[in-house]
């Protein structure tokens, strides 16, 4: 289990995936329209849209081209994520395994004027507030949205924007993705990236050429000889400086 220890000015977040999980409302939204675009096929969509604008995968998936049909189209997706999240006994949108404990070590540097982290997401500002707030993830001055860039993730866009409001340049920057698209997003931007096999084969991370990765955010547990006790250890360690955040990553 390597570890390596490096500094960078600011952390870089994806959300679904990586900070919470909807994977429930995700699929009761596609179920959803698939009522009404009956050609979709909802096991491939989900096999590889994940991490991409709501409004690219309806064009690509729906047909649709209309602007303003695709952003009534999107609002609407995204609401049904939130809505069938619950439905069927599905599981809702939950915070994923470590994430509390991750995001408490840099809770001071999530504010203006030097922030240190920041959330960078493929979804809308207000469907991923409401999945923020359901998950109880605390919202940092510097969020990133799909309206907020001309181009989303595989482009660089969505980190470029990130590391420009933190006021840092992208290359001092690490991004945590779980999925390719993301991580190709964060290459491209000149950022260091952390893959999360929360949703994809490490083969499929390992393709989108991330630096590092690992099971999640959580600890892992490991013999510690001499003595053989078992200790836990999180996978991803952040310690604030006065300058920058110091990362150490343990890679599965």
């Amino acid at each position: 289990m390597p570890s390596t220890t490096f500094i960078v000015d600011a952390l870089l977040f994806d959300m679904d995936g990586t900070l919470v999980d909807s994977t429930a409302g995700v699929v009761g939204a596609w179920e959803l329209f698939r009522k009404t675009y009956p050609t979709i096929d909802v096991h491939d969509i989900l096999s590889s849209a994940h991490g991409v604008r709501t409004v690219d995968n309806l064009k690509k998936y729906c047909g649709i081209v209309d602007p303003e049909e695709l952003e009534r189209e999107a609002e609407r997706f995204e609401s049904a994520i939130v809505s069938t999240s619950k439905e069927a006994g599905r599981q809702g949108i939950v915070l994923l395994p470590g994430v509390a404990d991750a995001l408490a070590e840099i809770a001071p540097a999530r504010h203006h004027p030097n922030p240190a982290w920041a959330i960078c997401t493929s979804a809308t500002r207000a469907y991923a507030s409401s999945a923020l707030r359901i998950a109880g993830v605390p919202v940092p001055d510097v969020f990133v949205a799909a309206e907020d860039v001309k181009q989303g993730k595989p482009f660089p866009d969505p980190y470029l924007l990130g590391a420009k409001q933190c006021g840092v340049n992208a290359e001092k920057c690490v991004v945590f993705e779980d999925a390719p698209s993301g991580i190709r997003s964060g290459n491209t931007a000149g950022c260091k990236t952390v893959g999360l096999l929360t949703t994809h084969t490490r083969e499929q991370l390992e393709e989108a050429k991330a630096d590092f990765i690992v099971k999640d955010l959580s600890k892992q547990v490991y013999l510690f000889s001499p003595v053989h006790d078992l200790i836990r250890r999180s996978r991803v360690t952040f310690k604030l400086l006065k300058e920058g955040v110091q990362v150490t990553v343990h890679e599965d």
